[in-house]
């Protein structure tokens, strides 16, 4: 079986950061930079809010995460060798409008945000990058290999596929140095008759801006449902938090801010409103929340958890419109002269865990490319029930969650 395999990495981690608190000129300005666009860059529109809907329906009551971004950057990438319909229902899953002028404005600003996340920042650190691996053997177009290295910076990279093996351990070592050895032996089935493989990374270490106590962390009742009840590590904080209450989607929203630019928004449904939440969250409602998020003083209680999810993209996207790639009518002519390819199957993994310092969390996705043969006052907010998380840097977001189980 010949394939291509897209591999796309996210983790982010509260170590290393020394903890301040910022002016509130600059806690304004976080405001404002988040205010200018809360959707995923380079993807437009709902992509992000539809994905997460498709994957909660396929798995109900259950928890979800993933990485909009990692998943959004690699559709991006892949449309740059895509033709015809295979291009126009990538673009257009990525919520793309058909206008002249779209398609480049995608590219640029991935270029973009690639540049402003690599630049040094006080607080945290969070790196973005791409790499391709191509065996010598096989011819990939000079446009798309020219495009990928210019506007994705990505690194290219000889592999010899024809030892599996080698190969397979040249990509998991590049992967795990990437991820500070958090995402380590992603692939373990390379074959002879594979013939590249590409990876985007994403790297984010950060600390809550100010962290929770240990000694105030306590075991209480999380409701999974209305009769289920868990035991868990309850953190517990009074301060001035972000909030908003959406009596329209009925829920409460909490934003809890990061050293830097980062901001957790935390969505606590009010009882039996978990699906009303799901079905009004979008692209337009988020701008309207960060415009109208205020500082107000909270008794916030929030669990430690740690959930991760698991998701054949493959069986996912074509939800989307985003299937002709995956079939024997993919056109990938603008990747390589090789005919009759097509991606086979589309992986993306994510872990987060969320603690008294901040968060931690790792995210991969991998695509497979083959042959058409191969496959105001002091209020108390509890999250003691099922709640989403959002979190948000600057226009991008990075991961989306559900937090059903802790």
């Amino acid at each position: 079986m010949r394939r291509f395999l897209l591999l796309c990495l996210l983790l982010l981690s509260p170590q290393g950061a020394t903890l301040h608190r910022h002016h509130s000129r600059e806690m304004k300005k976080k405001i404002r930079e988040l205010r200018l666009g809360a959707t995923v860059v380079p993807s437009s529109g709902d992509f992000a809010f539809n994905l997460y809907r498709t994957l909660a329906s396929a798995a109900p009551d259950q928890n979800i995460f993933f990485s909009p971004l990692s998943i959004s950057m690699s559709l991006a990438m892949l449309s740059l060798g895509a033709q015809s319909n295979t291009k126009t229902q990538i673009l257009e899953g990525l919520g793309l409008a058909p206008v002249a002028g779209a398609e480049e404005e995608l590219h640029k600003g991935s270029q973009q945000l690639l540049l402003e996340l690599n630049q040094p920042r006080d607080g945290f650190q969070l790196s973005l990058g791409n790499a391709l691996f191509t065996d010598p053997k096989v011819s990939v177009q000079d446009a798309f290999l020219s495009a990928v290295k210019t506007l994705y910076l990505a690194d290219t990279l000889p592999s010899n596929f024809g030892d599996p093996a080698g190969a397979q351990k040249q990509i998991n070592d590049y992967v795990a140095k990437q991820t500070k050895g958090k995402i380590v032996d992603l692939i373990k089935n390379l074959e002879s008759t594979d013939i590249m493989v590409m990876v985007n990374y994403i790297f984010f270490k950060a600390k809550w801006e100010t962290s929770f106590s240990h000694g105030s962390t306590k075991e209480q009742d999380f409701h999974v449902t209305p009769e289920t009840t868990v035991r868990v590590p309850m953190m517990n904080r009074e301060d001035q938090y972000y909030f908003l209450l959406d009596r329209n989607l009925s829920c409460k929203v909490v934003g809890v801010p990061y050293q830097g630019n980062a901001t957790a928004l935390f969505i606590l449904p009010s009882e039996g409103k978990m699906e009303q939440v799901e079905n009004g969250l979008n692209e337009k409602t988020l701008r309207k929340w960060l415009k109208m998020l205020t500082k107000r003083k909270l008794d916030l209680y929030l669990p430690k958890f740690s959930i991760e999810g698991s998701y054949q993209l493959n069986k996912v996207l074509p939800g989307l419109g985003i299937s002709d790639v995956f079939t024997s009518h993919a056109d990938l002519s603008g990747i390589t002269s090789f005919s009759q390819i097509h991606m086979s199957e589309m992986v993306h993994k994510a872990v987060v865990e969320v603690d008294e310092s901040g968060t931690k969390a790792a995210a991969a996705t991998a695509a497979i490319l083959g042959f058409r043969s191969a496959r105001l006052s002091s209020q108390m907010v509890k999250f003691d029930k099922p709640f989403l998380m959002l979190i948000v840097e600057n226009k991008s977001i990075l991961f989306y969650g559900k937090v059903t189980h802790p």
